[in-house]
């Protein structure tokens, strides 16, 4: 290898870096910015608002933490998230498995239809989402926001499953089928086991979009009993709004569940996402 083309890669690795370095720093700086400043006062916060605290003050995470009102908060994000993850995860891959290994007229059609619901801004179906719900009396529950939700989470998530399904082989299915198996048996006994990246990809997606859905429970959860940890943050900060460092300590802990399941996701969602976009 010359000198020339070693120094080419090493220039093409440097910007790599550099690049993967001014991201990461992008990202993670309001994160620490807010995790450091939940344990400074707010007398701390206009002096050395960049340092470090001095002394550290943990109460601003402890008032949180023993708030009933936060762990109110926490169940119905976890309940409404997990719902809503159940819902498309099942509905997508029962619709994308029809889409990828049946062929029908009019297939191309509708599934072009799924696919233009990633166009359709959530903000313009606002008005009549809220009329829809309330003539159901649905407003002020979490199925509310679960089965709008998992509505507009199906159209990205049939489209990486679609893609998956039709990558297994034909063969595949025709063994299966000569041993037996019918299309709901090679559905769940084959198909889904040997989708599990992909299946482990939509769930990762459709969990951190609901948990970080913020104008749709605004819309339908008008009474607090439902209100996911989005609403509280904005009603906290309306509460405390001259307390500056315990509000920071609110949004560090209402992001922690968040950050700690895409941390330990990251892995399977990288994958999932790698084998649904190059097969095929």
């Amino acid at each position: 290898m010359s000198v020339n083309t070693r120094r080419a890669r090493l220039l093409r690795h440097t910007g790599f870096y550099v690049a993967a370095f001014l991201t990461t720093a992008f990202v993670a700086t309001p994160i620490l910015f807010a995790l450091l400043g939940g344990f400074k006062d707010n007398q701390q916060l206009r002096e050395n608002a960049l340092g470090l605290p001095s002394p550290w003050n943990v109460e601003n995470y402890t008032d949180v933490l023993e708030s009933g009102a936060f762990w109110q908060q926490v169940f119905s994000s976890i309940f409404i998230a997990l719902v809503t993850t159940f819902i498309v995860v099942i509905c997508s891959a029962m619709v994308a498995f029809v889409f990828a290994r049946y062929a029908f007229r009019g297939r191309e059609g509708l599934f072009t239809l799924f696919a233009a619901g990633m166009m359709f801004p959530f903000a313009v179906a606002v008005l009549p989402l809220f009329i829809i719900l309330r003539s159901f009396e649905l407003l002020n529950s979490p199925f509310g926001v679960i089965l709008p939700q998992a509505a507009f989470g199906l159209p990205l998530t049939i489209i990486i499953l679609r893609t998956f399904f039709r990558s297994i082989p034909g063969e595949v299915e025709e063994a299966a089928t000569i041993d037996g198996a019918g299309p709901w048996l090679f559905f769940t006994r084959i198909l889904l086991p040997m989708a599990r990246p992909v299946l482990a990809t939509v769930s990762v997606l459709a969990l951190v979009g609901s948990w970080n859905s913020f104008l749709l429970p605004l819309v339908v959860l008008q009474k607090s009993t439902w209100w996911t940890l989005p609403l509280g943050v904005t009603q906290f900060s309306g509460q405390y709004a001259s307390d500056t460092a315990k509000v920071l300590a609110f949004v560090m802990l209402a992001m922690l569940p968040a950050l700690v399941f895409y941390a330990f996701a990251e892995r399977h969602l990288i994958s999932g996402l790698t084998s649904g976009g190059t097969k095929g």
